[in-house]
């Protein structure tokens, strides 16, 4: 632990060789992150990409009024927050539950199995993984075959084409795609947890499901609570790539969300100042949900970013 600053100073210098190799990853960030953020300027312009930024009118919050008086924008904040809950509320706890059970499997070798097998997927891309869920949803599919086998269903349905699956479809897609990566930060919170609780707990005649709670759970409670304040500060968000890929005509009026919204005004209609502003705003609202929800957690747990 170090108590001075110039304590802090040496330690760096001696680890110079090890902290350098975080510079490749700074320089990317500012690269791509922080340097386009100059462009957030158009959001008060009438920018056009046939002429220099600079020369492009400036109109102050007029595209902001546009897109809070456009009903297609709230409608996209309905769907992101209705998929973003789900995943939320449901699809949150799922990798925690997870990388808990995975904790009590004895055996290395199938504990590393399963481990593989479950993260797999997250390598996939959307553009393959939602190729197969549309396989899969469609007539003649997995699903529909296992529905009717079951008893579950009379006739074959086309999940994807009915505006109220694809709230859920969006929800089961990711959580069986993401689920096994997700755990592995669990996982990585697990592993450092000291070996003695868990002797003393059992002298103490603690069973398994005892131990999992009042050890385990509450070891790596910092974990789940940074996640989910992360978690929260991205409601407003949407994986892209996955809506892009399972959408369609006839469900789009469920099935765009903010992100994509934003992709078609800005690419798709050309309309890039209007689409910055949306984005301008979706950042501070995110930033404000971030603050929020990092003091609710410090007042309620104890357990914080910063």
């Amino acid at each position: 632990m170090f108590h001075t600053r110039t304590e802090q100073m040496k330690a760096l210098l001696r680890q110079w060789q090890l902290q350098s190799m975080v510079i490749p990853g700074i320089l990317w960030m500012f690269i791509f992150c922080y340097v386009p953020m100059l462009w957030l300027i158009i959001a008060f312009m009438d920018f056009s990409i046939a002429k220099p930024m600079l020369e492009s009118p400036f109109v102050g919050l007029k595209h902001f009024q546009d897109f809070v008086t456009d009903d297609r924008f709230w409608r996209s904040i309905r769907n992101t927050l209705g998929m973003s809950t789900i995943k939320l509320v449901l699809g949150f706890p799922i990798p925690i539950f997870f990388a808990l059970l995975l904790n009590e499997i004895r055996s290395l070798q199938l504990k590393r199995t399963v481990q593989t097998i479950s993260y797999l997927p997250h390598f996939i891309a959307w553009t393959i993984f939602g190729g197969i869920a549309l396989n899969w949803l469609g007539e003649g599919g997995v699903i529909n075959q296992l529905m009717l086998a079951l008893g579950l269903q009379d006739r074959e349905i086309l999940f994807n084409s009915d505006p109220k699956y694809f709230w859920w479809i969006t929800f089961f897609t990711d959580t069986l795609k993401e689920t096994g990566w997700s755990a592995i930060i669990y996982i990585a919170a697990i592993a450092g947890i000291d070996p003695g609780l868990y002797e003393a707990a059992e002298l103490d005649g603690a069973n398994r499901w005892q131990r999992m709670w009042h050890i385990t759970v509450q070891s790596i409670r910092p974990t789940i609570a940074i996640l989910f304040i992360l978690a929260v500060s991205g409601i407003l968000g949407s994986n892209f790539e996955q809506i892009f890929m399972l959408k369609n005509n006839m469900n789009m009026k469920m099935a765009e969300s903010l992100d994509l919204y934003i992709y078609n005004m800005g690419l798709v209609s050309g309309r890039h100042s209007f689409s910055t502003a949306v984005l301008f705003a979706r950042s501070i609202v995110a930033l404000g949900l971030l603050l929020l929800a990092n003091q609710t957690s410090k007042k309620l747990t104890g357990d914080s970013i910063f």
